[in-house]
């Protein structure tokens, strides 16, 4: 009986010799040619050693090759393994044995190639989420494997309605990026505008998936991310569920999601986990810690500077304490303290983890204490400043983390220029700001702006899940009903 269930056959191209496609290979020291000769059948095996799984090649490709094959045909009709390719295209040749394929010809055959995969699937394990670490929840995290990952959300969604669209990208590195959403939920010109902007992409190389994000988002210019970046398969095929649209890309840990709102980077994916309301006021204590991360330093530094009449009578003389003996005006000192906190931070990202963790520490504490004992700076400022390194670091998302750290300088120099009035001043432009951002051409500020009041029972707070029975508005999907009616039981 013929197999010719695995067996994939190209369209025919004009014949060209394959012999200048294996010179030039030849020249990388991993590179493989050897023949093999079977009862006047000679097989000539090329492939690279270092993209190719020896084993595959041994158990599944070299035993069966003495069979009595006189044409390629022949000769897939015999070898057990999927994934078989039949080629005359001297390009599909180099291309797929870069990609761990091995080639083989029969009888010194320079036209046709029968392309066998058996490319080094060598990952990562599946390991614990390092940057959105959960206690309670799913503890797994996507890896570099592309398969992998598409596994981890496949067995969260087993339907047949999860669709995977494959792009490859890079000129050089040739990067699989799969965009994934459940037809019939998801809006359909969301998925398109997505599979365009990365079709529409010439680069030569695709390292992570922060390049894709950064070359389709809406507004690049923007300090403020547009794509949530995510290493949760869980949260992925949460917000599949929703109607959205995710992104993986092969070689990075992390996926994609859009479109996105300002509010959902505040919101953990814990917070599902948990009672509604326990959520709820852990959400409302990262806006505040937010809040008061971006505006307590300029606040200080604008009452300190123009507007002496705002502090309370109980505070003047504790300030005028810790200021008594500072050389510099207040702006000087906050700028200090906030790049120390800065650079502390720089240092301990960089450094190994265990050094990272005592640089943290000891260097905080010693340049703190250092700092006000030497009069640089005044024990209430290095306390504020503290509480606002504590705040930013209260954000799920990493890369909106960033981006409130940077907001707080703008805010300190208009502070310092115009007093409160600049601080006003600068909330008016970010509003502004955030009002023209979108993602994927939905509103950024939604449900704040436009208003919708039925999104808003996930956005400052999370209600019940009972009380959210339809997908988000913002998300325009097809299919609206997430939670479906109780049926009445009858007697």
């Amino acid at each position: 009986m013929k197999r010719y269930s695995f067996f994939k056959k190209q369209e025919n191209h004009k014949s060209t010799d394959f012999t200048d496609v294996l010179e030039h290979l030849q020249k990388s020291k991993d590179f493989t040619s050897f023949t093999l000769d079977f009862e006047n059948e000679i097989y000539c095996v090329s492939f690279f050693d270092t993209l190719i799984d020896k084993d595959i090649m041994h158990r599944d490709l070299l035993p069966f090759l003495h069979t009595n094959s006189s044409t390629l045909e022949e000769l897939v009709h015999n070898l057990p393994i999927e994934g078989l390719v039949f080629t005359k295209n001297p390009a599909e040749l180099q291309s797929q044995l870069l990609m761990g394929y091995i080639a083989i010809t029969l009888n010194n055959q320079s036209d046709q190639a029968v392309l066998v995969k058996a490319a080094n699937n060598t990952s990562r394990q599946v390991t614990l989420p390092e940057v959105e670490f959960s206690v309670v929840g799913p503890k797994e995290a996507l890896v570099e494997s592309l398969d992998t990952n598409l596994y981890l959300i496949r067995k969260r969604l087993p339907i047949a309605e999860l669709a995977v669209e494959e792009i490859i990208v890079g000129k050089l590195s040739k990067t699989r990026v799969a965009v994934i959403h459940i037809e019939g939920i998801a809006n359909s010109e969301n998925v398109e505008t997505v599979i365009q902007r990365i079709s529409d992409l010439r680069v030569n190389q695709i390292i992570d998936s922060s390049y894709i994000s950064q070359m389709i988002e809406d507004n690049k210019n923007s300090p403020f991310p547009q794509f949530i970046d995510t290493e949760r398969p869980d949260r992925l095929a949460a917000v599949l569920g929703e109607g959205k649209v995710v992104i993986l890309v092969d070689g990075a840990p992390h996926g994609l999601l859009g479109p996105s709102t300002f509010f959902e980077y505040f919101a953990a994916f814990e917070d599902y986990f948990l009672n509604w309301t326990i959520a709820s006021f852990f959400r409302l204590i990262r806006f505040f810690a937010v809040l008061f991360s971006i505006l307590m330093t300029p606040i200080y530094v604008a009452v300190l500077t123009y507007h002496y009449e705002l502090i309370p009578k109980d505070l003047v003389s504790t300030l005028v304490i810790s200021r008594s003996g500072i050389p510099f005006p207040p702006i000087l000192e906050a700028l200090i303290l906030e790049l120390a906190i800065e650079l502390l931070r720089e240092a301990g990202a960089r450094l190994p983890t265990k050094v990272g963790q005592t640089i943290g520490i000891v260097g905080g504490i010693v340049i703190g204490t250092a700092s006000v004992e030497a009069g640089l700076t005044s024990n209430v400022l290095l306390i504020l400043v503290a509480l606002s390194a504590l705040g930013s670091f209260t954000t799920p998302v990493y890369q909106m983390g960033n981006t409130i750290r940077l907001i707080r300088f703008p805010l300190l120099l208009m502070a310092y220029f115009l007093g409160l009035l600049g601080i006003a001043i600068s909330f008016c432009f970010l509003l502004v700001h955030l009002l023209r951002i979108t993602s994927l051409g939905r509103p950024f500020l939604e449900p704040l702006y436009p208003p919708r009041i039925y999104d808003m029972r996930d956005a400052l707070i999370r209600l019940p899940f009972f009380l959210q029975a339809k997908r988000p508005i913002e998300v325009q999907t097809e299919d609206t009903v997430r939670l479906e009616p109780k049926e009445d039981s009858k007697e």
